[in-house]
């Protein structure tokens, strides 16, 4: 178990993905976080893409649910907040990634809680900022990307505008998430003060664009924000993209074009060296493409890997998992679930004085430690029976 945030507690109120993803991260690197969820549960446990349910939770849920306990609680009634406010007393960090002025309604915001507690780091997960005149629009990945522009560059012009594979906005802002609390926590450290640190979504987004902006913003460029075709990203030269071969896809970075003119028998592209490959990038793919597709992946990859051109397969996922680096940095983690399932999920991404994290809680049920930190907060048996039957708090089967 990783050791690096040892002795830091963690109250999350999160669910979904942007707000539990970036908590898991702390959890990972060893804090103590107390997963607060209605007696319903969070979102998460209803949701699985693809349709995955593992013990009858969504892998939404267990893709960022390990390395923490769980408290089931009501906060709808008074000894609920009651009980919450007791935990927060005593916390280092409190998360939460409701719409704007949800923990304010509940009495617990930010402006209430500093008081109960001044050192206290406060992160607020959203999807367009805590304030501001479109603060309280719905923050969901796939309307982040098409209102940031993400999808726009992702799509090519032949295919319109596409969305990357995966939740990338709630990906990245997870990892700022965790990186802003970091921070906070490390100036309280120098001075004793608490913070509100404040993500989002959209800006996750454009983040996540910043060569792409950049590059638009201080240019001359007017066409499309479309790829062409087979290019690699509105703003990236020939022969910078996806060829597709007899059998499968592999990828083309910068390189030099006379070398690959040579190693792919192409005289043709020579004609191309000395004019601007962004301006010819079209023709440029193209007489590549023609020349790849009749070749087999590996025999191309072979051509090219000893002419030291940058290029790589794309893969599929079992290929992925079976690549000796990705083994040997421990991407992935093969355990149990709580109830004994066999699971894979994705580790902790980085490595601490060559120490990979691991999981030494899995995923937990509904409730699972609802006894345990009532105890640790001074109630008796009797007394958390009195919260059970009240319905205030659930303890899991």
């Amino acid at each position: 178990m990783l050791d690096l945030l040892n002795g830091i507690h963690i109250i999350s109120f999160n669910h979904f993905l942007m707000g539990p993803l970036g908590v898991q991260t702390l959890a990972d690197m060893g804090a103590d976080v107390i997963c607060i969820e209605s007696p319903e549960g969070g979102f998460q446990r209803r949701f699985g893409g693809a349709n995955t349910f593992i013990d009858g939770d969504g892998c939404s849920f267990h893709l960022a649910g390990r390395n923490k306990r769980n408290i089931a609680l009501n906060l709808k009634h008074k000894t609920g907040i009651k009980i919450a406010k007791s935990l927060i007393s005593k916390a280092d960090v409190v998360t939460e990634n409701f719409r704007p002025g949800v923990m304010d309604r509940l009495g617990l915001g930010y402006n209430t809680l500093k008081e109960l507690n001044p050192s206290l780091i406060y992160g607020a997960a959203t999807g367009f900022g805590s304030s501001g005149p479109g603060a309280n629009r719905p923050g969901q990945d796939l309307l982040i990307q098409a209102l940031s522009g993400l999808a726009m560059i992702s799509g090519t012009r032949s295919s319109g505008p596409r969305p990357v594979g995966v939740s990338i906005a709630d990906h990245h802002g997870a990892a700022l998430y965790a990186l802003g609390i970091l921070g906070a926590l490390i100036r309280r450290e120098r001075s004793g003060k608490g913070c509100f640190v404040d993500v989002d979504l959209m800006s996750a987004a454009i983040d996540l664009q910043v060569e792409s902006f950049v590059s638009y913003f201080n240019g001359n460029y007017t066409d499309s924000l479309l790829s062409p075709d087979i290019i690699g990203g509105w703003y990236n030269a020939a022969p910078y993209g996806v060829y597709e071969t007899s059998d499968g896809h592999i990828v083309i970075s910068h390189c030099d074009l006379s070398v690959l003119a040579d190693g792919l028998n192409l005289p043709l592209l020579k004609d191309y060296q000395d004019k601007d490959l962004f301006d010819h990038r079209e023709e440029v793919a193209q007489l590549i493409s023609e020349k790849i597709k009749l070749l087999a992946s590996e025999q191309v990859l072979g051509i090219l890997l000893q002419l030291k051109i940058w290029c790589a397969p794309v893969n599929e996922y079992e290929t992925i998992r079976d690549d000796s680096q990705v083994q040997y940095n421990q991407n992935f983690i093969s355990s149990t679930s709580a109830q004994g399932t066999p699971i894979t999920l994705v580790n902790h991404p980085i490595r601490y004085d060559g120490q990979a994290a691991e999981m030494y809680m899995p995923p937990q049920p509904l409730g699972a430690q609802s006894a345990e930190i009532l105890i640790e907060l001074g109630w008796d048996e009797v007394s958390i029976n009195k919260l059970v039957e009240d319905n205030i708090v659930l303890l899991a089967d």
